[in-house]
């Protein structure tokens, strides 16, 4: 009779169990990696950093950058803030405000963009009045920034709030009962209890911020040098059949995800202990 595990399983069981899952992440995840770094050495090391090289690349590069570096930080600090409201206060509307901070998740990025070319395009909305003032949004860097910050600003929040849900508001109403400041608190207390879904959270902002097709391929209007970010900067050397030259620039989001995957399990780790304690203190408290 086989061996069985504690739960009732055969080991022979678990072993297709775990081939299976191995076999998935091989064809799923390690072959593509690996393609797209056999393809952008195929010519050669010295191709590979001509590509990289290119001007437009760099602006490319330097404009994710730029986005990134601003929707991130927004977003965090919305987080932080949604967090806050909604674990720590009872209020009318708290459950459309937390299903309208999912809102992101269920809606395309696709159309995402088009309702702000629908806004603040040359005939939307506010496009008449801004084009009156010299205010440009739509194929511009602001309306870049608007819909990166939209797709991605649920990722801080949602890490949040279940943490500070578990954690309840024991350690600050006795801060707050010493006689400490707000600010005193949250930087004293809650940062420090929050720190690690707060890092995670905003890992995986900057992730899907650097790597953000649809929407922005929606609002940039393709200018190159000017309004084209990594992603699609690819796009458009795949379509000119600059194939070495597409995948040497998709080793950089490659690498990034490489990392974002190494950095997210290092944060998982200390989120988990972080939330079993927190979840562990309410039980005895």
């Amino acid at each position: 009779m086989p061996r069985r595990d504690p739960i009732g399983e055969s080991v022979f069981t678990r072993i297709i169990l775990i081939g299976i899952a191995l076999l998935f992440l091989v064809l799923i995840l390690f072959m593509p990696l690996a393609i797209v770094f056999a393809e952008a050495l195929k010519k050669g090391l010295a191709t590979y950093l001509t590509a990289l090289g290119d001007p437009e690349t760099r602006a490319a590069l330097k404009l994710t950058l730029l986005v990134a570096g601003i929707a991130v930080p927004l977003n965090a600090a919305f987080g932080l803030c949604a967090a806050w409201v909604t674990t720590k206060y009872e209020f009318r509307g708290k459950n459309l405000l937390l299903s309208l901070i999912d809102l992101p998740f269920s809606v395309s990025p696709v159309i995402s963009g088009l309702i702000y070319v629908l806004v603040f395009g040359a005939h939307g909305w506010f496009g008449p009045w801004l084009r009156a003032h010299g205010v440009e949004v739509i194929f511009a860097v602001p309306g870049i920034v608007l819909a990166t910050t939209f797709v991605t600003f649920p990722f801080v929040a949602r890490e949040l709030i279940p943490l500070m849900q578990a954690q309840g508001s024991e350690e600050e109403e006795a801060s707050l009962s010493l006689g400490a400041s707000g600010f005193h608190t949250f930087w004293n207390v809650t940062l420090p209890n929050i720190k690690w879904a707060l890092l995670y959270g905003v890992l995986l902002c900057n992730a899907r911020a650097m790597g953000e097709f649809g929407a922005v391929s929606v609002v940039s209007g393709h200018i190159r040098g000017l309004t084209n970010t990594l992603p699609l900067q690819i796009e458009i050397l795949y379509n000119e059949y600059n194939f070495a030259a597409a995948f040497a620039v998709a080793t950089l989001l490659a690498a990034l995800a490489l990392v974002t995957l190494l950095l997210k399990s290092i944060l998982e780790w200390r989120y988990a202990g972080e939330l079993a304690a927190a979840h562990k203190n309410r039980g005895t408290a």
